[in-house]
């Protein structure tokens, strides 16, 4: 069978008593009265561009890895899933967002290593200690908030700055900081279960009725960083870059075919067996992130399974 035939791209349903939509990089969001019904589609997005091919399963592991964590998490703090009527399907209620990205940091990586290679010593307002090299672990876990611009991109911003601006109260921020902590504790500990080090990760939050809640997938391979625990020490040691468990061999891919997203480059499309070899690797990374063995869900109408599941519930 054509890889292409056994995922999808999007949908366009049109849902009871729905009152909008929204289609973000790999969700269609519906809002029905107090509720979102977030399916996880197919797609695929690298240096900020949606590509072409969709994935095979690819909505379904992100949707279930998600799902995984927020009921492990859930004694934790509240979160807005309430149902999962469809493997690429969750429902959940519709909260007031924060403006603000929970963004923590157990190790030295990522856009906080590009900030202390290029000399700086601070980030958010939080002090980044002398000598560490790329992937070192930090102390102590570091926050390191950022908050959406009117264009969309994501800046760094210090927790002082997020209380002055009026951006959130102070008491609503200092249990923003203490669940964000506390996720990312529980986090770790279920990563090291799985032979993983979960480097850093982002927590959205939103307030409905006066409570704060998790509003969005947490710990999954697209919001988060794992190194493999197993030889992190040798590695770190010989000054070696560490094995991830994320989507990186994807960008990889594309540079190697002369693509990173800038404006005179052509995007290649993916042969049918790089689709599938991406493919896997999700399932793979399902499997190594939740020790669970995936199912994969039947496929021969994909968009009518997930409507005639939605409609389950809602009607």
């Amino acid at each position: 069978m054509n890889p292409a035939n056994k995922a999808f791209f999007q949908t366009h349903y049109s849902l009871p008593n729905q009152t909008h939509f929204y289609r973000g990089k790999v969700r269609d969001v519906y809002t029905v009265g107090e509720k979102l019904v977030m399916v996880a589609s197919d797609r695929i997005s690298a240096f900020d561009h949606i590509l072409p091919r969709p994935i095979p399963f690819k909505g379904q592991v992100l949707n279930q890895v998600a799902s995984h964590f927020l009921r492990a998490t859930e004694d934790i703090v509240p979160n807005w899933l309430d149902n999962t009527p469809d493997p690429n399907v969750a429902i959940g209620w519709a909260c007031e967002p924060y403006k603000v990205e929970m963004v923590i940091r157990g190790y030295l990586a990522g856009h906080a290593w590009r900030e202390y290679k290029a000399g700086k010593r601070m980030i958010c307002g939080v002090p980044m200690p002398d000598g560490m090299k790329e992937s070192d672990r930090f102390p102590q876990p570091i926050i390191t908030p950022a908050t959406k611009a009117e264009e969309g991109h994501d800046e760094d911003i210090s927790r002082d700055d997020i209380i002055a601006q009026g951006i959130v109260s102070e008491a609503d921020y200092v249990q923003l900081e203490n669940y964000t902590r506390a996720l990312f504790e529980r986090g770790s500990q279920m990563a090291e279960e799985r032979g993983l080090l979960l480097v850093d990760t982002k927590y959205e939050f939103g307030k409905r009725d006066g409570q704060i809640m998790v509003i969005d997938e947490i710990h999954t391979p697209d919001s988060s960083r794992y190194y493999y625990k197993e030889g992190y020490e040798e590695r770190q040691a010989k000054g070696e870059r560490q094995k991830q468990l994320s989507k990186e061999f994807v960008r990889e891919w594309l540079m190697a075919h002369g693509f990173q997203g800038l404006e005179d480059q052509l995007m290649p499309l993916m042969p049918d067996s790089f689709v599938e070899q991406v493919s896997e690797r999700y399932i793979e990374l399902y499997e190594v992130i939740t020790g669970k063995e995936f199912e994969r869900a039947d496929v021969e109408d994909i968009e009518e399974r997930i409507l005639n599941n939605i409609l389950k519930v809602l009607v």
